[in-house]
C-alpha cells in the first residue's frame, strides 16, 4: 500500500460548470475512499487553477463555488506552482519530511512519460513509484485535457534538465555560508585545493544538509542536487565542473593514475594535467590532498580503516614517484576532516592491527571495541615510507575538526547513520 498519493491535475483545464465539479468530485473521492486509510500523504498537484482556500485566502481559486468539492479538497494537500520542477521538487520535500518512500502517482495516459522523466532526475532508487492511469470524465467534455505526446524526445529531456537546473539555482544555500578550508602548506601558486564543509548547499534532509557531495541508490539527494552543490563549489574555489573526478571508493588501495584506463573502483587518484580537478570523499574516512610543487603533480586518497591497513596513501604517494618523477621530499600531504580516535571505534580484533602498528594508534586496547585513531596510523605509515614530517599537516590535530564531534560543520556516519552526507578534499593544478 502506497505511503504517499500524488494526483498529477498539471496538464488538466477544468471549466466553472457544475458536471465538471461533480467529474472531479467523483475522481478525488473515489482516491481518498482506496488510499486514506493506510496513506500518510495526499496531495494534488496542479496549475494555478485548481488551488484552494488556505487560512481563509482565496489563492487563484476557481473551484471555491462547489462546496462538496472546497470540503474534499481540504483533505488533500496542494501544491499549486506554473513550474513542474518547483512542484514536484516541493512534493518531495513533503515526502521527506515525513521519511516516506513508496509513492502512487495518479496521472493521464499522456503525461505519464513526461512526469516520469522529471521523477528520474529528482528522485533515487530510495523511493518506490507506483503509477496509475487518472481517468476524468464528464459528459458533454467538460473537462478537457491538454494535448501532449506520450514519446520524449532528447530535445525534451534536455528542456526538462534546464528547468530543474534552473530552479535548484535559484535556491538559496542552507546552514551558512559554503566554506572551504585550505592548507598554508600546498603553493596557492600552484594548486588549487580545500576541503568542504556542511554549510552552503542546497540539500535540505537533515542527515544530508545541506552541502552534501555524494549521491548514491541508497540515499535521498538526487545527482541534480549534488550537481547544483558541487557547481556552487567550483564557483567559489574556481574550478571547472565539467573536469572533475571524484574517487570511487572501494575501501582498498587501488590508485587512477589518471591518463591510463579507469579501473572500476578505486581509493587514489594522481594526476600532473593542468585544469583537472580530482577529489577524495570523506564523512569521518579521512579525504588525503598531496601536492609536489616541484614536478607540478597531486593526488588524492579515501582512507577508511581499512585502506589505512592496506597502505592507500603511500600507495598514491608511490604512484606519483613512478609516473612522475616526484621526490618524497617534495611531496606535501594534507590530512582533512576525519573521525577521531574520540569516537571511532572497531572490534578487538581489527583494532589489533592498528596495535600492532603502533600501540598509540589504540586506546582501551583491552576492551572489546578500542578506540583507533586512523589519523595518527596514517602519519606513521606515510613518515615510515618517506615522507617528511614536516610536510605533513593534520587539519584535525591542528584545528579540532573531529567530523562526529561537529555536527554543525561536518557530515559523519558514525554519527548519523545510513543516510548521512559526505565533504569532500579536492585539488587541481592551475592553468
Amino acid at each position: 500500500m502506497a505511503e504517499a498519493v500524488l494526483i498529477d491535475f498539471f496538464g488538466l483545464q477544468f471549466n466553472s460548470q457544475k458536471n465538471s465539479h461533480q467529474a472531479l468530485l467523483k475522481t478525488l473521492d473515489a482516491v481518498r475512499f482506496h488510499h486514506a486509510a493506510k496513506a500518510k500523504f495526499l496531495c494534488i498537484m496542479c496549475y494555478n487553477n485548481i488551488s484552494c482556500e488556505r487560512d481563509g485566502a482565496p489563492n487563484n481559486c476557481e473551484l471555491e463555488g462547489s462546496n462538496g468539492l472546497s470540503t474534499l479538497l481540504r483533505e488533500f494537500e496542494t501544491v499549486s506552482n506554473p513550474s513542474m520542477a518547483a512542484s514536484l521538487y516541493t512534493i518531495k520535500q513533503k515526502i521527506d519530511e515525513k521519511n516516506l518512500s513508496s509513492i502512487k502517482v495518479i496521472v493521464s495516459m499522456h503525461r505519464k512519460t513526461l512526469l516520469k522523466a522529471f521523477i528520474d532526475q529528482l528522485f533515487t532508487s530510495v523511493y518506490n513509484f507506483e503509477f496509475e492511469d487518472l481517468q476524468v470524465t464528464s459528459r458533454g467534455g467538460l473537462l478537457k485535457q491538454s494535448t501532449e505526446v506520450s514519446m520524449i524526445t532528447a530535445q525534451e529531456v534536455e528542456a526538462i534538465q534546464n528547468e530543474i537546473q534552473t530552479y535548484l539555482r535559484s535556491l538559496p544555500a542552507l546552514k551558512g555560508e559554503l566554506t572551504i578550508i585550505t592548507s598554508p602548506l600546498i603553493s596557492a601558486d600552484i594548486f588549487l585545493h580545500g576541503f568542504t564543509t556542511r554549510t552552503g548547499g542546497i540539500s535540505y534532509i537533515p542527515t544530508l544538509s545541506s552541502f552534501n557531495l555524494f549521491s548514491s541508490s541508497k540515499r535521498r539527494d538526487p545527482k541534480v542536487v549534488v550537481q547544483e552543490n558541487l557547481r556552487r563549489l567550483g564557483n567559489a574555489a574556481g574550478f571547472n565542473v565539467e573536469k572533475f573526478y571524484r574517487i570511487k571508493t572501494d575501501h582498498a588501495n587501488d590508485v587512477w593514475i589518471m591518463g591510463r584506463k579507469e579501473p572500476e573502483s578505486y581509493d587514489g587518484i594522481t594526476t600532473n594535467q593542468r585544469g583537472v580537478t580530482i577529489a577524495a570523499l570523506g564523512a569521518d574516512c579521512l579525504p588525503i590532498v598531496f601536492a609536489d610543487p616541484v614536478k607540478k603533480a597531486c593526488g588524492v586518497a579515501h582512507s577508511g580503516w581499512k585502506g589505512t591497513l592496506l597502505g592507500v596513501a603511500m600507495a598514491t604517494v608511490n604512484a606519483m614517484v613512478t609516473e612522475y618523477g616526484c621526490s618524497l621530499e617534495d611531496i606535501i600531504v594534507v590530512l582533512g576532516p576525519s573521525v577521531g580516535p574520540c569516537c571511532f571505534t572497531l572490534p578487538r580484533e581489527s583494532a589489533k592491527e592498528f596495535h600492532n602498528l603502533d600501540p598509540e594508534c589504540v586506546r582501551l586496547f583491552d576492551s572489546p571495541d578500542p578506540y583507533v585513531d586512523i589519523r595518527k596510523a596514517t602519519r606513521i605509515l606515510l613518515e615510515r615510507g618517506g615522507i617528511l614530517p614536516q610536510n605533513i599537516q593534520d587539519l584535525n590535530q591542528d584545528l579540532n575538526l573531529c567530523t562526529s564531534c561537529h555536527p554543525d560543520k561536518f557530515f559523519s556516519h558514525v554519527r548519523d547513520g545510513l543516510n548521512f552526507g559526505t565533504q569532500i578534499g579536492f585539488i587541481s593544478i592551475r592553468e
